[in-house]
């Protein structure tokens, strides 16, 4: 089973920079979307073959998540379950008979760390929610978590360090997340990869230079990695500030 995952930044505008001819050629079998910035009926996507999931923040051009599905999931639920965080589009899980599979747009903490304290407890919260799911069946996590864990998932950890998605206290949110017995799946096959980023602020040609950070993971149930084939980051991809990442495992 392959899967991709992408923060495109406005689904509407990467529409026009090609997003259905890359969504093709990345031949998913589940395809997760977030920041779509879009409400219901403001676009219409054909995608052939494909079960169509949407969930959309309250607030308007703002955050938003969706999954397309080759197969009907046997469940799908949107959201968390705790309407404080569930009014931004956030999360959406699908549930299938081996496993469940999460995509997740995970709360800025903004400039000035303004919003640090809700994304503490939007963590605390959103582990909960992850844990108990793991208990029923193994889980796979993907989408923009927004942290770059260790200093190799980013340039200039120097220079950033105090910065939304590299503070101590979001790094050690992650870590918790891995020490309660999940796998991030790309650390998995590349433990030492130096210069593999997912996504580059659009100042200062920083794409060009490969200045960026790795902020978009597959998280996986630590049970079952040895059913995890491969990982890739399409650094190729164009059409948002991010890039695709993808996950192969065999369940």
């Amino acid at each position: 089973m392959r899967a991709v995952s992408w923060n495109v930044n406005g689904l509407r505008a990467c529409v026009g920079k090609g997003f259905e001819e890359s969504f093709q050629s990345l031949d998913a079998d589940l395809f997760a979307l977030q920041e779509t910035k879009l409400q219901e009926g403001q676009i219409n996507l054909d995608l052939p073959g494909y079960h169509q999931y949407w969930n959309y923040a309250k607030k308007k051009g703002y955050s938003g998540t969706a999954v397309f599905a080759r197969n009907e999931p046997l469940d799908v639920r949107y959201g968390i379950g705790i309407e404080e965080h569930d009014q931004e589009g956030r999360v959406i899980t699908l549930e299938y008979p081996q496993y469940f599979f999460v995509t997740c747009y995970t709360p800025n903490s903004q400039d000035g760390l303004k919003r640090l304290d809700y994304r503490m407890q939007w963590e605390n919260d959103f582990l909960s929610y992850l844990s108990a799911l793991d208990r029923e069946k193994p889980v796979i996590l993907c989408g923009d978590l927004n942290v770059a864990h260790e200093e190799i998932d980013l340039k200039n950890p120097k220079t950033n360090r105090r910065n939304a998605g590299f503070t101590d206290e979001e790094r050690e949110k992650m870590t918790q997340l891995l020490e309660a017995g999940f796998t991030d799946t790309f650390r998995y096959f590349y433990p030492e990869l130096e210069g593999a980023y997912s996504w580059w602020s659009y100042r200062f040609h920083a794409r060009e230079k490969n200045a960026g950070w790795r902020i978009d993971y597959f998280i996986t149930s630590k049970r079952i990695e040895e059913k995890l084939v491969g990982a890739k980051i399409h650094t190729q991809v164009f059409g948002s500030d991010h890039c695709p990442v993808e996950l192969e495992v065999d369940l």
